[in-house]
């Protein structure tokens, strides 16, 4: 069940993000696609002028998308833990119109340092894998150029969110859908450990008693050629 204070920051950031890029290329599609939980200002700037608009949060973007093409495809989150990134890329250029235009954002590789950290305090001796790769923005340029992406750009920024404790960031993690997605996680942590986890994160609170955890957002925005290739 979800909870009545479940963490949308993320979305939220990415959503508001993607109505200011739209509105920045002046690029009004009267048929879009929104894979990923879509808020309600996102959906109203797509759904204007009577625009059709399909949202889906259970479209796999790593298989061929159905009910296009479209002028526009926003992804919110949804690639982080795709297993064939560039295959998704290619599907969602595929899905658009001839000079269509994607904007995805999702979760970077340099965000959750306090995690990672605490996590190899935890299991100093043989530390398990307790999260799935992310992408390094330093890659995503090649990615887009394989996929046939024309006119890529990558860029990103950096959310700063203070955590009280180790437990809500790990509940806001879910709460995104941010969970481990290995095909074989780790075995559960051990209570030991665990608390060698608390410990390490507590560790780098600052004077209130937060410590400051990073989110890093990539974005990545490219369009199908106007030959529709």
């Amino acid at each position: 069940m979800r909870r009545s204070d479940a963490a949308t920051f993320l979305i939220d950031a990415m959503a508001d993000d993607m109505v200011e890029r739209l509105s920045f290329v002046r690029h009004a599609p009267q048929a879009s696609l929104v894979i990923g939980a879509c808020t309600a200002p996102l959906a109203d700037h797509l759904s204007r002028d009577s625009a059709r608009l399909e949202v889906s949060t259970a479209t796999n973007p790593a298989e061929p998308l159905e009910g296009g093409p479209f002028e526009f495809i926003g992804v919110l989150g949804q690639l982080e833990a795709v297993n064939d990134l560039p295959g998704a890329l290619i599907h969602l250029r595929q899905a658009l119109t001839p000079n269509g235009l994607v904007i995805a954002s999702f979760i970077g590789g340099q965000s959750l340092p306090a995690l990672r950290a605490a996590m190899l305090a935890a299991e100093p001796e043989r530390p398990a894998a307790r999260l799935h790769p992310l992408v390094d923005q330093r890659a995503a340029p090649q990615l887009l150029q394989r996929a046939g992406w024309k006119d890529p750009v990558v860029d990103s920024y950096r959310l700063i969110v203070r955590y009280p404790g180790l437990d809500r960031l790990v509940a806001d993690l879910r709460d995104s859908g941010l969970g481990n997605a290995l095909a074989r996680p780790a075995a559960p942590i051990g209570k030991a450990a665990l608390a060698r986890a608390h410990v390490a994160f507590m560790a780098r609170a600052d004077a209130d008693g937060k410590v400051a955890e990073t989110f890093e957002i990539i974005t990545l925005t490219g369009r199908r050629s106007r030959a529709g290739t």
